[in-house]
């Protein structure tokens, strides 16, 4: 979305000094600050203001900052009375001028993947704008709108949360006319404290949707269903379940994992082949499924947006390497739930062996401990055998190297007919060992 300084001075409350130029994106990270950009110093561990220089080096036309402008620098200083406030007032702004089609989505697992698959089937139909990556706090979902085209007509927002009131915060900058809730789940504890509190934070988006909006709800799951007292908008169901609005039938699996299933929906039906590798993705296909629907795409197209639609990356990639050993790498994020689905899948290949190197699932809190040994039980149960990577909660029946080198070198001579999952949290960065081995 293009702004003038002038606008964003006035959007913010900011002080403008510099020529009235014309800026198309923001960006807070002063490496990937370029021409036509708007820099956002946010200050953190890190002052972005010891960054500004940099970013116009590197050609921002302007910047924001909450002191006072250096006169030596080339470029429109707006100046603010906080930066982040400033941007999200930047948010604001933007999601002024795209039309109400703006989806949020949210929940303990699979919000990115959904957000993917749903931004497929909206680009069938409309030109559509979403959240890279896992963009989903304060910072980048005002990002997202800001980086929107000026031609968008739909956007698909991520939308995450620390704690209660968080999401609130988003929908407020946001304002979205349709929201998709995923799942409810114990993780993120050590911030939340309660799996009630997550429900009552992921519960915020359907409470902001408008009247004539739209709330797409998990009827699989019984605390996502039970959503639909606390929205005033029109609910879409989805799952596995008979009674869900829209649903998915005679699901399959091929030998890459890629599920295939007749969509059943309220505007028609049609079979639906992923390119999304797991039987765990299928919930997420028929939540876009039904936001898709819900905001006028035909069956046909959800069905084509769907196959299309690729997720972001270090998400369930498969690989075959020269030897022959197939490589899946989902080393971008992990707790209980998605490391179950995750090891199902592997247990599902058809492999001479089957390994899964594996790193902390963090900000579990109390339950940490237990949760690490559960899966590291369901891993044996499956045949599989565990390499624990700096993370001594999987117990003893497992093994336990302290780093990258460890893992590759555990591993030993892999054959062709082998098979290995790489999983973990963030913070492991186990898509090092997905990287060595290919």
């Amino acid at each position: 979305m293009h702004l003038l300084a002038s606008q964003i001075a006035a959007a913010t409350g900011g002080t403008l000094h510099g020529p009235d130029v014309r800026v198309d994106s923001a960006s807070i990270d002063s490496r990937a600050a370029g021409p036509g950009q708007l820099f956002v110093p946010i200050v953190a561990a890190r002052d972005g203001h010891d960054f500004i220089a940099a970013a116009v080096a590197a050609g921002a036309t302007a910047y924001l900052t909450d002191r006072a402008p250096d006169p030596g620098l080339a470029a429109t200083a707006v100046q603010v009375a906080d930066t982040a406030v400033a941007l999200a007032d930047l948010g604001r702004e933007a999601r002024r001028q795209v039309p109400d089609r703006v989806v949020g989505v949210t929940g303990s697992v699979g919000k990115t993947s959904t957000k993917d698959l749903l931004a497929g089937v909206l680009e069938t139909t409309y030109a559509t704008a979403a959240s890279e990556k896992s963009f989903n706090n304060e910072l980048g979902l005002p990002l997202t709108l800001l980086g929107a085209p000026d031609d968008t007509e739909a956007v698909v927002l991520e939308m995450g949360a620390r704690g209660v009131g968080h999401i609130q915060l988003l929908c407020e900058i946001a304002s979205p006319t349709v929201g998709v809730l995923t799942r409810v789940e114990a993780v993120h504890l050590e911030m939340f404290g309660s799996l009630a509190d997550v429900a009552q934070a992921k519960g915020e988006l359907v409470e902001s949707l408008p009247s004539d909006g739209l709330a797409v709800l998990n009827a699989d799951h019984e605390v996502v269903a039970a959503m639909d007292a606390r929205t005033q908008a029109r609910v879409l169901t989805y799952g596995l379940a008979a009674g869900a609005d829209v649903r998915a039938e005679n699901v399959v699996l091929d030998d890459q994992l890629r599920a295939a299933f007749d969509l059943r929906t309220p505007w028609g039906s049609a079979r639906v082949a992923l390119g999304a590798r797991g039987e765990h993705q299928v919930p997420n296909a028929l939540a876009a499924a039904a936001a898709g629907g819900g905001m006028g795409v035909s069956v046909e197209a959800i069905a084509a947006g769907l196959s299309a639609a690729r997720l972001s990356g270090l998400r369930m990639e498969l690989t075959t390497t020269s030897a022959g050993v197939i490589v899946i790498n989902d080393a971008y994020n992990a707790n209980p739930t998605s490391m179950t689905a995750a090891l199902s899948s592997l247990a599902l290949l058809d492999a001479r062996r089957r390994f899964a190197v594996l790193g902390t699932m963090a900000e579990l809190g109390a339950d940490g401990p237990a949760a690490h040994r559960e899966i590291a039980e369901q891993a044996q149960a499956l045949g599989v055998t565990v390499i624990a990577v700096d993370e001594p909660h999987y117990g003893d029946a497992v093994t336990h190297v302290a780093d990258v080198a460890g893992a590759v070198a555990a591993l030993g001579d892999l054959v062709e007919g082998d098979a290995v999952l790489v999983k973990g949290s963030r913070v492991a960065a186990l898509e090092r060992v997905a990287h060595a081995l290919s």
